[in-house]
């Protein structure tokens, strides 16, 4: 059965403007504010015309169905319907719960002669897919295209005429508190149309690429890949997600902006795949204890954890423990803007990055080329480990050795690996496992239990300690707070 992630979007709702008279009213009386006499609203704007909006846009959304490959019943005959569970909700809030191996989903045509947008989640591993356009016809469609990061896919159908379409906006001048429209197929009911508002830019879900656009307009299982409109009749977003933790709308739903849908059209369409800029680094988060231990005013900006080798950081000197602060001038308020923007960077572009390193600012040029990026695997967990030399923090370590090292898939076989991690300890509040590797502490390198020791003890207990790990494949700063 294919995933039960549904990512449904409801477009948000048009901008209602409410003109007010700017200026407060001091009285010394109150210690709050208040608008003086007149600074009331004086005109309220009428709603926009969904009607209109709706009549003209319904025509170019669709419905999709896509089958998956039925998949071989030990014994058919005691096999029985699958029953979504009774009050049950899903593990995750993004995430509901799918009781049949038939999807539906929604799209919208974006060429007369037949290409169509949609989810990349609606029409993975399907064996079959089917549009129904409005006017009751439906036609096979050929996957063309699709986007896993982005969780976009282009359709291809083969219409007798030329169909209605939906025209594209822009997305970066959609403002929060704008109305917009959402048209889809919600449970089946097709061309359903929901109206809110714009609820918030540039919000991050756990585990996906892109930065939505919030919205509080209506969106259920089976609005996945509809339009976004804006009151211009322009599609600003694709919606592709909800927040639940009841199956159902609760008024939080997600959109693709459609700039990063239109920047990704073209290559879709000619080479089937999405082709990223790449950095060759693994960045982090900087939290406060990061900040605080790295001795930065705020805790912003994207910390490099490991450099790749052969990457472009490599050759352009990326260094670990840089904080990569600015990318062509656009600010790196948190770290996952930073790949975003790189992703979105022609291959061969020269870049200036801003960064921070050892608490001087500088900047490094490096040339943009196209993604290599590696699945990250981690050991597994030892079932009975030696706990080791006790240290502070709730740590308990011990000198790696070869046999681990070659278990752990390490080219060094010296140094300093955690065998435990004592339970509600600061260590074990930062994050850290047993089997991570220490490879600095306070950007101070460790070899052994012993430098370990010395390294720890110049930090001294009652500031924040920065220790870097090595996990798997990849290298994770952690700061750990004062013991109390």
């Amino acid at each position: 059965m294919r995933s039960s992630w549904y990512r449904v979007f409801i477009p948000l709702a048009a901008l209602v403007s409410l003109p007010i008279a700017i200026g407060y009213a001091a009285d010394s009386s109150h210690f709050w504010t208040e608008l003086p006499d007149g600074g009331h609203v004086a005109k309220v704007q009428s709603l926009p015309d969904f009607v209109d909006l709706a009549a003209k846009l319904s025509p170019a959304v669709v419905n999709i169905s896509s089958e998956e490959p039925d998949e071989p019943s030990a014994n058919p005959e005691e096999e029985e319907p699958e029953q979504s569970p009774q009050g049950k909700s899903p593990h995750s809030p993004f995430e509901e719960y799918s009781p049949h191996a038939k999807s539906l989903g929604s799209g919208f045509i974006v060429s007369k002669d037949g290409y169509v947008v949609t989810n990349d989640h609606v029409v993975t591993d399907a064996e079959r897919i089917a549009v129904s356009t409005q006017d009751g016809n439906q036609y096979k469609a050929k996957l063309v295209g699709r986007d896993e990061k982005s969780d976009i896919a282009l359709l291809k159908i083969e219409p007798k005429h030329e169909l209605p379409v939906a025209p594209l906006g822009n997305s970066d001048d959609v403002k929060v508190g704008q109305w917009v429209m959402a048209i889809g197929n919600p449970f089946g009911f097709d061309h359903t149309v929901t109206v809110g508002v714009v609820s918030a830019k540039g919000r991050f879900i756990p585990g996906n690429y892109d930065e939505f656009l919030q919205t509080d307009a209506s969106i259920n299982p089976g609005n996945s890949g509809g339009p976004l409109i804006s009151v211009h009749g322009e599609v600003v977003g694709v919606n592709s997600a909800i927040y639940t933790r009841t199956g159902s709308n609760m008024g939080i739903g997600f959109a693709i902006p459609v700039n990063i849908v239109k920047e990704e059209l073209d290559q879709l369409r000619a080479s089937g795949k999405v082709v990223r800029g790449w950095l060759g680094v693994y960045i982090q988060k900087i939290t406060p204890e990061i900040a605080e231990s790295l001795n930065l005013p705020t805790p912003s900006g994207a910390l490099v954890a490991e450099v790749l080798k052969g990457g472009p950081a490599k050759s352009a000197g990326i260094e670990r423990g840089d904080v990569i602060t600015s990318f062509d001038g656009a600010p790196i308020v948190d770290s996952r803007e930073l790949p975003l923007l790189v992703g979105r960077t022609p291959i061969g572009h020269v870049a200036t990055l801003g960064l921070i390193r050892q608490g001087k600012p500088q900047e490094i040029k490096i040339a943009i080329t196209q993604s290599h990026e590696e699945e990250l695997a981690s050991a597994g967990p030892v079932e009975k480990p030696d706990r080791g030399t006790a240290s502070p923090f709730g740590l308990y370590v011990k000198n790696l050795n070869p046999d681990l090292a070659k278990e752990l898939g390490l080219e060094q076989s010296t140094g300093v690996v955690i065998s435990a991690v004592q339970p509600g300890s600061r260590a074990d509040e930062a994050g850290l496992r047993a089997r991570d590797v220490i490879l600095e502490v306070n950007r101070a390198g460790v070899k052994d239990v012993d430098s370990y020791r010395q390294a720890m003890d110049a930090g001294g207990r009652s500031k924040i300690v920065l220790i870097l790990v090595k996990r798997g494949d990849s290298t994770i700063y952690f700061a750990l707070k004062p013991e109390a």
